[in-house]
């Protein structure tokens, strides 16, 4: 049998943290396919709740290094457990907290755009970064609780959709507030009948994480959270968007030699302009999706709006919810179409240059999607 000593001297080696970052992402990057699929919200559900355990034991046990000989004789065998376990629970806590932001840094990934949604993305990146370096630190209560909201947070955005099938401003608002009842309960889990905490401690314990959650409630109000659980698939301008079935068959121009062009980046002027999208949604979810155009005439200019065109969209296909808009007599300049949620969040962008047209003709292409 492998001894405890020999135990600890493999964890303290100082490649693993990297090895067990990399591997994780790799692990999430491969088998994190839906954000609807049920078993991966168990899992990660698991994962909150194992990791609430250990911050309200690592609050309630203190830094001190208690030993089962410090324990009365007639203490339960699951205390001895926990006591014998606790040099372990920061090493826990850290796989918990790189597991939970690892995965919704995948989730959010495919509903951020190069907008202002990119803030949030990159906040999660960058706690998921941070967590290799926190194992030292994660005894302080007011960092577990406050690292506690954000998974937390991270979680009820887009698990709330999902299970609703609702995508609105009140159901953000509902796992905001969810969000500060999980941490009054854990935070209260903590202190309670706790002689070695006194209230002052909770109160500071339970701020930063409250105050957190008040800025990323800010986030959404200034469109800086990714529009989970909704993702562009797909999108790009073309000459024409046929249906054929259960298929659309998009015609673009395209020369021999530009094998990896699926979409018109330059269009001449006086003809139709078609945007074609596909956005995924779960299951159960069924909303409206906006084309909004936009138009500049030169790069000297900002974008100015120019037409918000609604579009139903109903969840489940795995390639997204397939739909197009169309445009006639676009002037010369530069072309955006954002596909933006009701509430103006971008879940991506699709742009095109209008152009007075050349002599030499090119040939139309077809994909089919």
């Amino acid at each position: 049998m492998v001894s405890m000593q020999r135990f600890q001297s493999v964890l303290g080696k100082p490649y693993l943290p990297p090895l067990f970052f990399f591997s994780g992402v790799t692990y999430d990057t491969v088998m994190l396919t839906r954000i609807d699929r049920l078993q991966d919200n168990l899992l990660l559900l698991l994962y909150l709740a194992l990791l609430g355990f250990l911050i309200v034991l690592t609050g309630r046990l203190g830094t001190n290094e208690a030993t089962v000989e410090d324990l009365p004789p007639d203490a339960p065998s699951l205390v001895k457990w926990v006591v014998q376990a606790k040099p372990y629970a920061p090493m826990a806590i850290q796989f918990l907290l790189g597991g939970l932001f690892s995965a919704y840094a995948i989730f959010y990934s495919k509903s951020a755009s190069f907008t202002g949604t990119a803030v949030f993305f990159c906040l999660l990146v960058g706690f998921l970064v941070a967590n290799e370096f926190l194992r030292d630190r994660l005894s302080n209560v007011q960092l577990l609780v406050g690292l506690y909201a954000m998974v937390c947070f991270g979680f009820f955005t887009f698990f709330l959709p999902v299970m609703t099938g609702w995508m609105n401003q009140a159901v953000f608002l509902a796992g905001a507030g969810l969000t500060v009842l999980v941490i009054l309960r854990v935070v209260h889990l903590i202190y309670w009948r706790n002689p070695a905490r006194t209230h002052r401690e909770a109160v500071l314990s339970g701020a930063p994480a409250l105050t957190l959650i008040g800025l990323l409630v800010g986030f959404y109000f200034m469109n800086w959270i990714p529009p989970v659980p909704l993702s562009l698939k797909f999108g790009g301008i073309y000459h024409e968007v046929k249906r054929s079935g259960d298929r659309f068959e998009l015609l673009f121009e395209k020369d021999w030699y530009e094998f990896w062009k699926r979409a018109d980046s330059i269009f001449p002027v006086n003809e139709p302009v078609y945007c074609f999208t596909a956005v995924f949604a779960p299951v159960s979810l069924n909303t409206t999706v906006y084309h909004h155009w936009y138009y500049r005439r030169d790069p000297s200019q900002p974008f100015g709006p120019a037409d918000r065109i609604p579009l139903k969209i109903s969840g489940g296909r795995e390639g997204g919810y397939r739909a197009y808009t169309f445009k006639q007599g676009l002037d010369p300049g530069d072309w955006r179409v954002d596909v933006e949620t009701e509430d103006g969040r971008v879940i991506g962008r699709v742009a095109v240059r209008v152009e007075e047209p050349g002599e030499a003709s090119r040939s139309l292409t077809t994909i089919v999607y």
